[in-house]
């Protein structure tokens, strides 16, 4: 049997917070991963840690306020951790680190470090001249602050994924692939935080895939602010999304790829024709529309028409028959009617989504939307959104209802709730339950699907018939 190496002396605990969308769960990832070799080990209790970072997210209402709400929080922490003679670091990351840097170090001193999305690799860096100010005075102390956009490539400089820490992570892996947006739709403050788009090199990509498959990763989400505008370099040549699947379809032990979050502009034919040729490409698709209405559309600088869309769907499905959908939708923008928002439950009942994520209106500073007029009254807002969600809610219970008599091939990721019972994901991101033993855990199955519950659907095991 072999003996687990004791913890080394000067391990330290790090507290990572994550706010918002899956690109900020990998990040989060990739920070632990920078920080492992300077012995930061993880911890789950925020008031233990020697090192708290929060990794924001800019897109929700309020982001910012829920920021310093927290900081204040810390504040109380880290007096009691001095007051017992330790210490505690505190660094904000992501994108409202990003658009408001110098704000945070103004309204809250408690913090040692404010860095954006391209910062990451330099983590350890800025952690190290944090630390060279402990014996300052408070007064003396300043934030270091890092939001510049630099022309290196940030992952160049990041180390790889550790092996022992994938595993840790289970079955599925995020993969960033891209990052950034030139699309400047109206409401959107990604251009501003994360940049213009940028596209990892094709070889850098794989590699890390590799890393992930050969660690016991059998299904990769590629992520992307605009993840089917992928341009990577492949020895002086252009790869587009499309291509890219093809290429990681080769990768033995992958038997899953997702991809999160596109544009319908760039659903090019090469990349519908790989959902039409590979099975390892899943048959669910989230392609936000925002609205169905062209006016509406054209103020949030969309750059397509709800029939524009909608053809790009047909395309879709007449490549890929069972392909499901998923969208975004923001009621209540600036100058929307009562017609605008009637055409966007038209597009709804048109396409027939499987999920929906829905949202009231609500102003980014510094984006084109938060200077418009005709802002919509808060009152009709929220009657709109509870009309939207309820037409969507239907079509989510519709299709789950439709999957029942079915079989779909189901990874089996975990445990169930229930002893004796197992879970995992079908084709379309359904979480589905069934009674077997953990050794399923691990592979695909062939899964009967029985019922349905609230948010999830529930299986049985398909038997092999014996020839």
């Amino acid at each position: 049997m072999t003996e687990m190496t004791p913890p080394r002396p000067n391990t330290k605990k790090l507290f990572i917070k994550t706010y918002g969308c899956q690109m900020n769960v990998y990040d989060s990832d990739r920070m632990t991963d920078a920080l492992a070799p300077h012995g930061y080990v993880t911890t789950l209790d925020m008031a233990q840690a020697d090192l708290v970072l929060l990794n924001t997210c800019h897109i929700r209402e309020k982001a910012s306020e829920k920021v310093f709400s927290e900081l204040g929080r810390l504040k109380e922490l880290q007096t009691e951790r001095r007051a017992l003679g330790g210490d505690m670091l505190i660094g904000v990351a992501g994108c409202v680190a990003q658009a408001e840097g110098e704000e945070i170090a103004r309204r809250a001193p408690v913090v040692d470090m404010v860095f954006g999305p391209q910062a990451y690799h330099k983590l350890p860096d800025m952690l190290a001249r944090a630390e060279g100010q402990r014996h300052l005075h408070p007064a003396l102390k300043k934030a270091i602050i890092d939001t510049d956009f630099p022309e290196e490539d940030k992952f160049e400089h990041l180390p790889a994924a550790r092996k022992e820490v994938t595993i840790k992570r289970g079955l599925t892996a995020f993969l960033t692939v891209q990052e950034g947006c030139d699309k400047f739709c109206s409401f959107c403050v990604v251009p501003y935080t994360r940049g213009a788009e940028v596209s990892r090199p094709v070889s850098q990509v794989l590699a890390e895939a590799r890393g992930l498959v050969d660690a016991g990763v059998r299904e990769i989400t590629l992520l992307g602010q605009n993840v089917n505008a992928y341009h990577g370099d492949d020895k002086g040549r252009v790869v587009g999304l499309g291509e890219l699947a093809y290429l990681l379809a080769e990768i033995p032990g992958l038997e899953r790829l997702r991809y999160t979050t596109s544009h319908p502009r760039d659903m090019d034919d090469a990349l519908i024709a790989a959902h039409r040729d590979l099975d390892i490409l899943m048959p669910y698709l989230h392609l936000p529309v925002q609205s169905g209405s062209d006016s509406i559309l054209k103020a949030m600088n969309r750059r397509h028409t709800a029939a524009e869309y909608l053809a790009v769907i047909e395309r879709i499905k007449t490549a890929r028959p069972d392909m499901a959908l998923s969208g975004d939708f923001i009621v209540g923008f600036p100058g929307e009617t009562d017609q605008d928002f009637e055409d966007t439950l038209s597009i709804i009942r048109a396409v027939g989504y499987a999920s929906a994520y829905s949202f009231k209106y609500s102003t980014r500073p510094g984006t084109p939307g938060a200077g418009l007029g005709d802002q919509i009254a808060e009152e009709v807002k929220t009657e709109r959104l509870y009309r939207l969600q309820e037409l969507v809610n239907a079509q989510t219970t519709a299709f789950h209802l439709s999957c029942v008599g079915k079989t779909l091939p189901v990874l089996i990721e975990r445990p169930g709730r229930m002893p004796g019972q197992v879970g995992g994901r079908s084709p379309y991101l359904q979480a589905v339950h069934l009674e077997g033993s953990t050794d399923l855990i691990g592979a695909i199955h062939p899964v009967e699907i029985i019922g349905t519950s609230t948010n999830s659907l529930v299986g049985r095991l398909k038997q092999a018939v014996a020839a």
